[in-house]
């Protein structure tokens, strides 16, 4: 099992990458971004992220779980407002979940919650982002969007994935990008 064997020297990797020492050339490696992406085998997901949270005993962490507010996103109009509109939609998601209109659409929810986790003075960490296939956010648009840039702490996004040929794949088959972040491995 690679969880017994990774999940130290991963663990370890990122408390040197969010060290307050470090911060610059996070930034220098991440191309300017602020995002550090913890990599895992999907079907780890739920030992590391317990082995995350068991690590926040200073509380320096802000978990925010992306499936949450996904159902928070379907129950602000509510199922069967959101069933039609999806229908309307499925060939476009973004259209959707991520829209430059005035609503409130998933990527406003998950922005929201970064904002606040930092103005909280926590590292915001992004959980359950395997909740994204489909929506048509993609990592990269979360790394790139000008608040995160900018954000005092760095975002952590705990990232279903694995690494192949130098190539990043989101839960192991959809190509994704490593451009605005430090990857750890």
């Amino acid at each position: 099992m690679a969880y017994l064997e990774d999940h130290k020297a991963k663990f370890e990797d990122l408390n040197v990458s969010l060290d307050a020492k470090n911060r610059h050339q996070l930034k220098r490696k991440a191309n300017g971004g602020n995002s550090i992406i913890f990599t895992y085998p999907p079907d780890e997901e739920i030992l590391y992220t317990n082995k995350f949270m068991s690590l926040n005993e200073d509380q320096q962490y802000q978990f925010i779980d992306i499936s949450k507010l996904l159902v928070d996103f379907i129950d602000l109009d509510g199922w069967k407002d959101f069933e039609a509109y999806y229908k309307d939609f499925k060939d476009t998601p973004h259209i959707i979940f991520k829209s430059d209109d005035e609503s409130t659409d998933l990527m406003d929810l998950i922005i929201n919650e970064i904002i606040a986790a930092d103005q909280n003075g926590k590292i915001p960490v992004l959980t359950r982002t395997g909740a994204l296939y489909g929506t048509g956010i993609e990592n990269v648009n979360i790394m790139e969007h000008k608040t995160v840039m900018t954000l005092n702490n760095p975002l952590v996004i705990m990232y279903p994935s694995k690494i192949e040929n130098e190539n990043l794949y989101f839960l192991n088959f959809k190509l994704a990008s490593k451009y605005r972040c430090t990857v750890i491995d």
